[in-house]
């Protein structure tokens, strides 16, 4: 069975998640089943089987599990939409469909992504661009210096820009890495990243604490902080970068919490959520998330026989403890192993693919999702402080959903893209190896290999 044969059959499995929610749901509400509510399950069907017809013409090898896995999360997500916020479900199935067109474009303009390389400077200012807009003439909305508005239209500049900064990591650490893991001394056995190496590490250090500061979301600055860690161990696999790093953001994060109130309120909230001077105040949200998580139990309360929809702005940054609550431990298990699979597929594609560039680029969009599910998952259950980040796929929000099915595009061009020998023909870089990068010296080249024509930048 072809890959594109692998996908129908699997999104054929996907579609009735949406149909079983249409019953269910009028079950629940009406005692019966109404013919009206076929209409966004076939909706959906129809659009995922678009998206499958397109990418038999445009990508004819591209890995078969993405596309449904990130189907099945979509659709779990719109059925809840409908159960706590039918408005809010209408008008994610129409970013939906705006998602699933923008992703498709980028599959059919990209016939090769190692373009990207070529402009990876140009994206990393836009991304920054986007990011610092927010500081400038953002607005606040709910604490946090997160959006941009155009009069009805909220627009949130943190998601596409994550994806353009992992695309510049990516390609930034391809050019450098053997020079990186060639250098360095030597500390009680652990191999210390030279000072002129940790200028980029620095530099996101301080980009996490202007986003902790300015925009007030812890979640936004460890996310976009730990897509550099990930992708620069991925370059190196040198553990030095990560520990580094991870003491550099907490101590940026402690300091925050002294320096401002809304993080200390946020640190509080999460170390005593049952407090009775905050239980109705500051921690009510987490304190009735992990209510609903009590009351799901194993099983849970069965589709629209919980009360989730008492929880402020469940749609967004709870729509987890929803499903905890009314599927139970067993469907929040479900969605976080639909998460694991998405990552562990985007990992294997990064340990298959045949160059620096495009191992490193999947590692990046891999952990955008598992990363930002972790932190808005971890959060609703208390696991890490709450922010108000997106659980990606199912959560409500336009930027949101249009930015991840990018980011899909791009997993998608990585495992359909131009092989070994057409890359050879066409000029480009392959990935170097591992003995090749141990042998790196310090100041050289590395073993660093070029064919073709195509030459490295300075």
């Amino acid at each position: 069975m072809g890959p594109r044969w692998k996908e129908s059959s699997l999104l054929a499995l996907t579609v009735c998640v949406p149909f079983l929610g249409w019953v269910s749901l009028d079950l629940a509400r009406s005692g019966r089943v109404e013919a009206s509510g076929a209409f966004y399950p076939l909706l959906l069907a129809g659009m995922f089987l678009l998206a499958h017809l397109a990418l038999r013409l445009l990508r004819p090898q591209a890995d078969p599990l993405l596309f449904p896995l990130t189907a099945t999360l979509v659709a779990v997500g719109v059925v809840m939409l409908l159960r706590l916020n039918p408005h809010m479900a209408r008008l994610q199935v129409i970013w939906l469909g705006v998602g699933l067109a923008c992703m498709l474009a980028l599959v059919a303009a990209l016939r090769d992504y190692h373009i990207l390389e070529r402009y990876r400077y140009t994206l990393a200012v836009v991304g920054l661009a986007l990011l610092l807009s927010t500081m400038l003439i953002g607005r606040e909305v709910n604490g946090a210096r997160l959006w941009l508005v155009f009069g009805p239209l909220r627009f949130q500049p943190s998601e596409p820009a994550k994806v353009l900064l992992a695309v510049f990591f990516a390609a930034y650490l391809s050019e450098r890495r053997e020079l990186i893991v060639g250098a360095g001394r030597n500390f009680h056995g652990m191999n210390l990243p030279r000072l002129r190496d940790l200028g980029p590490l620095l530099t996101m250090w301080a980009l996490s604490l202007l986003l902790l500061i300015f925009q007030r979301d812890l979640g936004s600055s460890l996310l976009f902080f730990g897509i550099f860690l990930a992708v620069i161990y991925a370059a190196t696999s040198r553990a030095s970068f990560v520990v580094v790093g991870l003491l550099l953001f907490l101590a940026g994060a402690v300091i925050a919490s002294f320096a401002f109130s809304h993080v200390q309120a946020r640190v509080d909230a999460w170390l005593d959520p049952l407090n009775p001077e905050t239980v109705n105040d500051e921690s009510y949200q987490i304190a009735q998330s992990l209510f609903a998580f009590a009351e799901g139990g194993l099983s849970g309360t069965g589709l629209a026989r919980g009360r989730p929809d008492i929880i402020p702005f469940v749609e967004t940054d709870f729509v987890f403890a929803a499903v905890g609550e009314e599927f139970g431990l067993l469907g929040a298990a479900a969605v976080v192993l639909l998460f694991l699979m998405l990552a562990g597929r985007g990992l294997g594609l990064a340990l298959r693919c045949e160059d620096d560039f495009g191992e490193l680029l999947a590692v990046g969009m891999t952990t955008i999702v598992f990363l930002q599910a972790f932190i808005i998952m971890g959060g609703n259950t208390r696991l890490v402080p709450l922010t108000g980040i997106t659980l990606p796929f199912i959560s409500y929000g336009g930027s949101s959903l249009v930015s991840n099915f990018l980011l899909l595009g791009l997993l998608l061009c990585v495992s359909g893209g131009p092989g070994r020998e057409e890359r050879r023909r066409g000029g480009g870089r392959r990935r170097a190896g591992r003995r090749g990068a141990d042998a790196a010296l310090p100041g050289g080249d590395g073993g660093f290999e070029v064919e073709g024509g195509g030459g490295v930048a300075g």
